[in-house]
């Protein structure tokens, strides 16, 4: 009787909204702390966008040609906007297979059997991820400076207009985080879920406008460049930035493509996230 007195305030419903974020709080921060304490998670997620942005700026930088030029400056201000975003998507593949993980060890259903809200274990992991990443963008916009990026190239901008877009990639690399927590529900290793994050994100990411010019590929490639979501907010972040590369395709995506880098993202963080919680109910029963 002791027992199940004590337990049923916890089981109270209460509000459910409010229940549901501090839910997703309380794991968040148990994420972040264990995150803090595997340090070398953090290092390697930083060590593979350096090594993108040095590669392509001295390797390609010169043989590109954008707008015109082959200059290896605009190449420079030109790649970044597709390195911040392919960074914060590539996310997806330690998201997946950090909930794989939990799966795997029955830490998910250790938490289901709390009086907890349903969805607050995923959103909790996402918020985690998305704190993560921010750091990680972070570190990697001051390796950008440090090899000659600079907002404001192509035309003026400020520092709201800066912040805005990295706002859009912050949350393009959020939406694409419910991908990976689906998938991380789906399979049942950890390595499968590294797997099957990465195998496309490479198309995603290599078919858009991040590293070229889309004007040079052949037109049924193009048309699938320019409405790749993910080449939205690589585009909304050049025109925010004042960066060279500012496509003068006719494609909607290209034309308002900070409209629709919101649309794209706000859709896919709905749809992943209904299938990911759907999901893990039926994944833990």
């Amino acid at each position: 009787m002791s027992a199940a007195s004590e337990a049923a305030p916890l089981a109270a419903p209460g509000n459910p909204i409010g229940r549901s974020v501090r839910d997703s709080l309380i794991v968040a921060k148990r994420n972040l702390i264990r995150m803090s304490r595997i340090p070398e998670m953090v290092i390697f997620g930083l060590i593979q966008p350096i090594m993108f942005v040095v590669l392509f700026t001295y390797v390609f930088g010169g043989s590109m040609k954008i707008d015109g030029s082959t200059s290896a400056t605009d190449y420079k201000n030109f790649l970044m906007a597709g390195i911040f975003a392919q960074t914060v998507t590539f996310a997806t593949a330690s998201s997946g297979a950090g909930i794989a993980d939990d799966m795997h060890k029955g830490l998910i259903d250790r938490f289901r059997s709390l009086p907890m809200a349903r969805g607050a274990v995923l959103t909790g992991r996402t918020l985690a991820d998305l704190v993560q990443t921010a750091l990680t963008l972070l570190v990697l916009a001051v390796v950008a400076l440090l090899v000659g990026w600079r907002v404001g190239t192509f035309h003026d901008t400020n520092a709201l207009r800066v912040a805005a877009g990295f706002g859009l990639l912050l949350l393009l690399g959020y939406a694409f985080t419910w991908i990976g927590a689906l998938i991380g529900l789906t399979v049942r290793t950890p390595e499968a879920a590294t797997s099957g994050g990465l195998i496309w994100l490479f198309p995603v990411t290599f078919l858009s406008n991040a590293f070229v010019d889309t004007s040079n590929m052949t037109p049924w490639l193009r048309h699938v460049a320019e409405w790749n979501p993910f080449s939205a907010t690589v585009q909304a972040a050049r025109v925010l930035f004042g960066n060279p590369g500012q496509s003068t395709s006719a494609a909607w995506p290209m034309q308002h493509s900070v409209l629709a880098s919101l649309i794209y993202s706000v859709l896919i963080i709905v749809l992943f996230r209904t299938l990911a919680v759907r999901k893990y109910r039926s994944a833990t029963a």
